[in-house]
């Protein structure tokens, strides 16, 4: 019983430790090569970046952007809302960039240069889009806290059920009293 509980923790806490580090690493990486992370939260740039998917948003000079670059931008009159669409036209004497949704039909109203968040990398990883809102939550804090317990709980749940030590005799005795 003891072997098998021993290895059922430790494949569960390899799992779940690998899952962490490899969700931590796709959420904090990026950062060091300057790139910021956004969820994809609408199907306006479908195929290329899926709902629920997490997007990388590295900053650039409006100078920098091209036709055709998916370029993320502060929504007007929503200062802490952004959206992610190609640019289909420039218009470098009313500074303003045209974009549209890769997935819509109308191209969206002018976007002025000092909206741009910056240029969308050309990946994405899905579905970590949903973990990267999910966490920001105070329900997502208490499963990620909820979870670093359980994970230590786990390694110290095989001692738990390890068997007591055998009493010695008590005609055994360890020590040279007869020397």
């Amino acid at each position: 019983m003891d072997v098998i509980v021993r290895k059922i923790c430790n494949v569960l806490i390899s799992v779940i430790l690998t899952a962490m580090v490899i969700s931590a690493a796709v959420l904090l990486v990026p950062h060091v090569f300057g790139y910021q992370p956004y969820s994809v939260l609408s199907g306006s740039m479908e195929p290329r970046y899926h709902v629920g998917s997490l997007i990388f948003v590295r900053p650039v000079k409006p100078e920098e952007i091209k036709t055709g670059d998916a370029v993320t931008f502060t929504l007007p009159g929503q200062e802490k809302t952004v959206a992610t669409h190609r640019v289909v036209r420039i218009d470098p004497k009313a500074k303003t960039f045209t974009t549209k949704g890769d997935a819509n039909e109308v191209e969206d109203q002018p976007v002025s240069f000092d909206r741009l968040v910056g240029r969308a990398a050309g990946f994405s990883v899905p579905y970590f889009g949903w973990l990267s809102i999910f966490i920001r939550t105070k329900q997502g804090l208490l499963t990620a806290g909820c979870l670093v317990l359980f994970v230590i709980l786990l390694c110290f749940l095989p001692d738990v059920f390890k068997k007591e030590e055998e009493p010695k005799d008590e005609g055994e005795d360890d020590t040279l009293e007869n020397e």
